[in-house]
């Protein structure tokens, strides 16, 4: 009996007893530090002047035929915040150099925006180097034909040498998430029209949404008809929302803090879902807040930050926990799953940064150890499945764990950006001032 007894008494004490020891944070800064690094040195060695790097096969790839040098833009800054001073040197002469948009091809409006307009942006402010600012300039005003439509909300396409457009049928996100861009380059610059056209469409987007302040998934920028009415936080709408709160912070404006405030109840009265495996929000039809699916995806995980940024720290933490169970499903993220059966329902790994930036924003609110942890989680599934030879690839399956042949640039512009923020000083970024793009691009108020 005091054998059993004792059995008991251990079992009871083995998780105080056995409990994983503290994250050493500076270790893990420097290991991340170190695997960006070797991400970097593979773009250098295989896939310079062009878009993105595939590992796998140690190959460019641009994305239009023609590079944009969305990799050297987009890891400007992280470059710059870890410390390789030479590293940054040598992109930013890159860019200055022989970054051109003068080329005739059809780019897409949302993503030029999101990483080489806020790149541009972001590598102006920390260095100075106007010539960044230039080309910014010369971008955005390349962009601006994008914006006339009936509705004032932009088409998703654009000749950048013409001014073609092309696209009418859009999404909250690509139609909302131009907004810190355009606005930081009107101030920068002095040209109010960049702010007004950014700020023109996201007010068109609102004016559009429901009775019960939803939005849905597709809109006829021609018409302003909603094509799709499926209301959700994945893509397609994701940003839109985290650009509301954030055009608040960063220009102080008193529209976007309104519909901010009136969107973030709609989404918690109408899509936050109790379900027996935590908390998460699902989608439901926009018109009559009927829920339409359980699914939740690695998009969707940028939502605890947000949450956390706009004070609700409670939400925030029991979203992340229902985030967390979804990376440790499979031992990685999978891109979509059904949250109420917990089935995979899109198995790709994307190496996307959502779970890992909330993460940082939780552990910034915080300063529970529990985000450190997860944290190394994240980072130690990462090594193991998507290190390669030469940097870091997507998966095809995180059932499979089976490699794709992509490193996207947003790898190097987010998710070893966050992941290193989590882990280094909290004195590395000063949240008061700055306010991150989608992309992770620290925009500054200096104007």
């Amino acid at each position: 009996m005091r054998l059993r007894i004792a059995a008991v008494v251990l079992l009871l004490s083995a998780p105080a007893m056995f409990a994983a020891p503290p994250v050493d944070r500076a270790a893990m800064a420097a290991k991340v530090r170190a695997e960006f690094l070797h991400s970097w040195k593979a773009y250098e060695q295989y896939a310079w002047g062009h878009d993105e790097l595939r590992p796998l096969t140690k190959q460019p790839r641009d994305w239009y035929g023609q590079s944009l040098l969305m990799t050297p833009v987009d890891s400007l800054d992280t470059l710059i915040l870890m410390g390789f001073d030479n590293e940054a040197q040598k992109a930013k002469t890159l860019i200055v150099d022989r970054l051109s948009f003068d080329k005739d091809i059809d780019v897409k409006v949302f993503e030029v925006t999101i990483r080489l307009l806020g790149g541009l942006l972001s590598g102006y402010q920390l260095t100075g180097d106007a010539r960044l600012l230039h080309l910014a300039d010369d971008l955005g005003a390349r962009l601006l034909p994008a914006f006339n439509t009936p509705t004032g909300m932009p088409y998703m396409y654009v000749n950048l040498r013409t001014g073609k457009t092309s696209g009418a049928r859009s999404n909250p996100a690509e139609i909302g998430t131009l907004i810190l861009e355009f606005g930081t380059l009107s101030k920068l610059t002095n040209k109010p029209v960049y702010f007004e056209k950014a700020k023109r469409a996201i007010v068109e987007l609102y004016k559009r949404r429901s009775k019960i302040d939803l939005v849905g998934e597709e809109i006829d920028v021609e018409t302003g008809a909603w094509v799709s009415k499926a209301s959700h936080v994945g893509g397609g709408i994701d940003s839109y929302y985290e650009y509301l709160l954030k055009c608040s912070r960063l220009f102080g404006d008193k529209d976007c803090e309104s519909m901010w405030k009136t969107s973030i109840a709609a989404l918690n009265k109408h899509l936050a879902d109790e379900a027996p495996t935590g908390l998460w929000y699902g989608e439901v039809d926009m018109d009559s807040g009927k829920r339409t699916s359980s699914e939740f995806g690695a998009l969707h995980a940028f939502l605890p930050a947000v949450l956390v940024m706009s004070g609700d720290v409670k939400r925030g933490r029991r979203l992340e926990e229902s985030c967390f169970r979804m990376w440790t499903l499979r031992g990685i993220e999978p891109e979509v799953l059904d949250y109420r059966t917990m089935t995979i329902k899109h198995a790709g790994y994307q190496l996307r940064p959502e779970i890992i930036e909330s993460a940082w924003y939780l552990h910034r609110a915080t300063h529970d150890d529990r985000y450190l942890m997860m944290g190394q989680t994240f980072f130690d599934s990462i090594v193991a499945h998507c290190r390669t030879e030469a940097g870091y690839t997507t998966l095809k399956s995180v059932v499979t764990m089976e490699k794709s042949d992509l490193m996207p640039s947003y790898f190097l512009a987010e998710t070893l950006k966050y992941l290193y923020l989590l882990f280094a000083p909290d004195a590395a970024m000063n949240m008061d001032k700055v306010v991150f793009n989608t992309e992770a691009h620290p925009l500054r108020r200096t104007w």
